[in-house]
């Protein structure tokens, strides 16, 4: 009997991209309040506990980031193979899958345990700060194997179409999370007071719960995959082929860490107030970036399926309708930042000074989203076209060469108040390359298929 033909070959484009995407976005809009909502707590410990978070920030964002880019790979893979119907080669990508995201929960876990006072030190003298930080990263990390399942569970869910799912899973541990910050931070309903230690605990318990919700829809709804650890031994090829596609996508969202890491020394050379508004708008961005990275996660899969498929119309009106409705939910977020900056700070108990940095800061960094959507967007479809490292050589440029760089020179040659202008000049230089590498992966991926 002939395979059915998967709803991503099939299916109107805009029914098929919203159905899977709008579950993501959701999910992924609810992690975005929990973001907010613990810095919100841990704002009510005090201003360096803030700081501390801020400060682990990018750690977790490079968690995030090595998880992510093997997600990407494996999601890349296993889209294309069910395109190409390729059973077997599917479940071989989803069982190493699994494998990677444990070998790199050890990784972390280790680090956690043995550099994160080394890691704090390097950033500031305050010991206050060292050791919140040290006590909320060592459980971020030693305890976050979820984050690390979660994300990979997820992708395979979402590499057959089954996004209706990932909103069950993110959404859940989201909430759990938000509900368990206040009980196990402040010592609420009988539960000792955790301070910090409570806000990561909240962490990775909503984390843990989402990745065994995730593993249950695997195991229970997903019939396109079928995986098996009996016997299981590590398959080099497929491995390869994930992080091809994988490492540079990894490589790209650690530069993140590296910036923020940078630009965190930057700004504690003013003030460690500074380092908490970075922090700040961090988290409040999230709710506006959320959402395009739910749309990208629909977006991804439809785009590699229609490409094994060899499907150059679907492929192009997915880009489309993806970059439109980027744009115009980043309009949403400058029009926020741009008008209500004050309310936005005094959500983390923002002090006096706070507001006197915090409000121009907002305000100028966010003109960056006047172009971020864009460029989202077109590096997800380097990433769904198997050239994840045109992703990579934009987000190097933009962050290390251009936001630094512009950075550190501001604020020796006119101080702190200038430092943010580099995030919105680094975007423009993102557009251009974006363009540039998106017209020349369109010649030779796209073009070809016409003619066959």
């Amino acid at each position: 009997m002939a395979q059915a033909e998967n709803k991503m070959g099939t299916m109107p484009i805009p029914k098929l991209l919203f159905s899977m995407s709008l579950p993501m976005m959701i999910s992924m809009l609810v992690q975005a309040l929990y973001n907010i909502v613990d810095s919100i707590f841990v704002a009510q410990i005090s201003e360096s506990a803030l700081t501390a978070v801020s400060l682990a920030f990018p750690i977790q964002n490079l968690m995030i980031a090595v998880s992510a880019g093997t997600c990407v790979g494996v999601n890349a893979l296993l889209s294309r193979s069910l395109g190409e119907r390729r059973q077997d080669a599917a479940n071989l990508a989803a069982e190493n899958g699994v494998f990677l995201a444990l070998l790199s929960y050890l990784a972390f876990a280790a680090l956690g345990l043995f550099a994160s006072r080394f890691y704090f030190a390097s950033q500031t003298s305050n010991p206050e700060i060292i050791e919140l930080g040290v006590q909320y990263l060592t459980i971020c990390t030693v305890l976050g194997f979820g984050i690390f399942g979660e994300m990979m569970f997820e992708r395979i869910l979402q590499s057959t179409g089954r996004t209706i799912y990932n909103m069950f899973t993110q959404g859940l541990g989201a909430i759990i999370n938000i509900i368990l910050d206040p009980i196990m931070i402040f010592g609420l309903f009988g539960f000792p007071k955790m301070g910090i230690r409570g806000a990561a605990l909240a962490t990775v318990i909503g984390q843990i719960i989402a990745m065994l919700m995730a593993i249950f829809f695997n195991v229970r709804k997903n019939s396109d995959i079928r995986m098996s650890l009996k016997g299981f031994r590590p398959h080099g090829k497929t491995i390869a082929t994930i992080y091809a596609v994988g490492v540079p996508s990894t490589i790209m969202q650690s530069i993140s860490s590296v910036m923020l890491f940078g630009f965190n020394r930057i700004l504690i050379s003013f003030s460690e107030t500074a380092v908490s508004v970075l922090g700040i708008y961090f988290k409040l961005q999230s709710f506006i970036f959320m959402p395009i990275f739910g749309l990208n996660n629909g977006m991804i899969p439809i785009i590699a399926y229609n490409y094994g498929a060899r499907n150059k119309k679907r492929i192009m009106h997915t880009i489309w309708l993806s970059i439109a409705s980027a744009v115009s939910l980043m309009l949403i977020g400058l029009l926020i930042f741009q008008t209500i900056p004050d309310k936005l700070l005094l959500l983390f108990n923002a002090s006096g000074h706070m507001l006197e940095i915090g409000i121009p800061a907002l305000k100028i960094i966010s003109l960056s989203f006047l172009f971020a959507g864009y460029c989202i967007i077109v590096g997800s479809v380097f990433q769904a076209l198997g050239n994840g490292v045109y992703s990579l050589i934009v987000s190097a440029a933009r962050q290390l060469l251009c936001i630094l760089p512009l950075a550190y020179f501001f604020a020796h040659a006119f101080g702190l108040a200038t430092v943010w202008y580099s995030f919105p000049l680094a975007e423009i230089l993102s557009v251009v390359l974006s363009t540039l590498l998106f017209i020349r992966i369109y010649q030779k991926k796209l073009v070809p298929l016409e003619k066959s």
